[in-house]
């Protein structure tokens, strides 16, 4: 299953996410989930790139491929731009929860 935690500030922008999950470790392997995982991993890096790509806004982000674990945050204030691509994988990624749900994704959200 693939753990997501949504980051959250007191206005409720999103400022990070943490992912934590890869379909080649999962104990109970169940069909349809490499599937998830790509779609998800796609949502994920596509953001960050274009944050980077499209965006003045500074940011860190780790990756560990063979966990499949993923932080992202952003280390500056968030632009308009960013703002826009964070609802964007957001919006997406609720959208994977709610088409296939448990066992495979969990979404949770987390104000910091």
């Amino acid at each position: 299953m693939i753990r997501v935690t949504v980051f959250v500030d007191s206005e409720q922008n999103y400022t990070g996410i943490q992912m934590v999950g890869h379909a080649g470790f999962a104990d109970d392997h169940q069909d349809g989930q490499e599937l998830v995982c790509a779609a998800v991993s796609a949502l994920t890096f596509n953001m960050s790139n274009s944050v980077e790509q499209f965006t003045e806004d500074s940011f860190e982000v780790d990756q560990e491929e063979e966990t499949g674990a993923f932080h992202f945050r952003f280390t500056s204030s968030i632009s308009s731009e960013s703002r826009l691509l964070m609802n964007s994988l957001i919006f997406g990624l609720q959208d994977i929860e709610e088409e296939y749900g448990e066992p495979y994704i969990k979404i949770r959200f987390k104000e910091v």
